[in-house]
């Protein structure tokens, strides 16, 4: 381990006497910026596959195959200055530095977040909040520079879509850490994709004003921004597992740059340039997919919501949303209302007889009936077992019709599996005047009606 904590300082040394060399020389040099360069580049892609921190495989292999690529695309690059070298590899070296992004584009977002958290949705809002950042990088930091390109197409091709690239590596970095605590690995990614992508902006205002030149120290911003991705490899990132979603005024804002831009390219066409649209529209697809996403994720947890204060017996409201309905009901001040609990008569020994299925059967015609007897506005719910609650909105006289008629439509026998079963009921009745604990009076007024068998026994007024 303390060999490999050792390595850690190569790529750093080096990139310090690179500079020193750079800074002492007036012109290029083939050791200085063709093996001494060279060498920094890999020696970052040996420290990424040395990181004992870095566990996942896919951001390894993708982080040290974006610096490798990257770092031989740089090499024949130099070879191209000072060696003369086939035509065919003219344009290898863009060529290289172009696969450098996909790799990237896989290993950032990865190193970032604890793959616990990393799912479809965080994906999809990073990814709409990083392509309209794009956009608008695009329209106002690459536009001014497209008059001045007088090259041919494949250096002009290359010389934006470089810089194009960064902005979309950039925006995806930050939106992927833009609700995530800070952490050294963090820091320094940003710092180094940040350093990279300023590095091709510079090269690009360079040769745009046709001041760039090969083997000046503006060279090693490539190379800082690559020591700092390598270095943060050996940082573990945070492993907390909250689940920071993204802001929703930061996903919309997105949408509305897009929305924005794409206005301006469809009222003043060629103001802006044509491949903007790429971004701008993409960021659109994906937000209507998003949205999508969300209305389903809403009407799922409104589905769980509903089953988790339903009976699943009966359909009947369970006893979590009857306790809720009486709460509120006790808070009432000036309604009039009335509870009942009502028990069946009978049941325990026709679901011995007959066996459960039978008893649940029969839960369910009961559940119909009374259902059907209840006034608008009223509630009933499965208390559990053969026990009902039910809430009457109005006058004690109308509320204890409505009981009676309640035991009388067990008055005939029920048809289940061919056998006529007949059962009762119990009902305790009390009316909501105010002095709280509805519940506990209405259960002693069913076990009072139970007890003296008269079917429905309602509580004393107070006086």
């Amino acid at each position: 381990m303390a060999s490999k904590k050792g390595l850690r300082v190569i790529a750093p040394g080096l990139l310090i006497l690179h500079i020193f060399l750079r800074l002492l020389l007036s012109s290029s040099n083939v050791f200085v910026d063709l093996y001494l360069y060279s060498a920094i580049g890999f020696a970052c892609m040996g420290l990424v596959l040395l990181s004992p921190t870095l566990t996942d495989r896919i951001t390894k292999t993708s982080l040290a195959l974006a610096i490798g690529i990257w770092s031989t695309g740089s090499a024949l690059s130099a070879c191209q200055e000072f060696y003369s070298m086939p035509t065919f590899t003219s344009n290898l070296p863009n060529s290289l530095y172009l696969l450098l992004y996909p790799c990237l584009f896989v290993a950032i977002p990865r190193s970032l977040v604890t793959l616990v958290r990393f799912g479809v949705v965080e994906v999809l809002d990073s990814t709409i909040v990083g392509l309209g950042l794009t956009s608008l990088g695009t329209a106002f930091l690459i536009r001014p520079a497209l008059p001045h390109f007088s090259g041919n197409f494949t250096d002009t091709f290359f010389a934006i879509l470089f810089p194009v690239a960064d902005l979309v590596l950039l925006a995806l970095t930050l939106s992927f850490i833009i609700t995530k605590k800070l952490s050294a690995r963090r820091v320094l990614i940003i710092l180094g994709v940040s350093v990279f992508s300023a590095s091709d902006f510079i090269f690009l205002w360079l040769t745009v004003n046709h001041h760039y030149v090969f083997g000046t120290i503006t060279d090693d911003g490539w190379l800082i921004g690559l020591v700092f991705l390598s270095e943060a490899m050996w940082h573990r990132g945070n492993e907390d597992q909250e689940r920071d979603s993204m802001h929703p005024v930061t996903i919309a804002l997105s949408v509305l740059m897009s929305a924005t831009l794409l206005g301006i390219t469809s009222l003043h066409p060629g103001y802006l340039p044509d491949f903007i649209l790429i971004p701008t529209l993409t960021t659109l697809i994906l937000a209507f997919i998003r949205m999508t996403i969300a209305l389903r994720q809403a009407r799922a947890i409104g589905e769980e919501r509903t089953l988790a204060r339903t009976d699943e017996l009966t359909g009947l409201p369970n006893r979590r949303r009857f306790i809720s309905e009486l709460n509120g009901l006790s808070k009432s001040d000036g309604v009039e209302s009335a509870l009942l609990l009502l028990d069946l008569d009978g049941f325990k020994p026709i679901n011995d007889k007959h066996g459960h299925e039978v008893g649940d059967l029969l839960l369910r015609e009961v559940s119909h009936r009374f259902s059907r007897a209840l006034p608008h506005g009223s509630l009933i719910a499965r208390l559990g077992g053969d026990e009902f609650g039910i809430i009457l909105r109005g006058d004690r006289h109308s509320t204890f019709e409505t009981a009676l008629a309640l035991r009388a439509t067990l008055s005939y026998p029920f048809s289940i599996a061919e056998n006529q079963i007949s059962v009762g009921v119990s009902i305790g009745y009390v009316g909501n005047d105010g002095n709280g604990d509805l519940l506990k009076r209405a259960d002693s007024a069913m076990y009072h009606a139970k007890r003296e068998g008269i079917g429905v026994w309602a509580e004393p007024l107070r006086v």
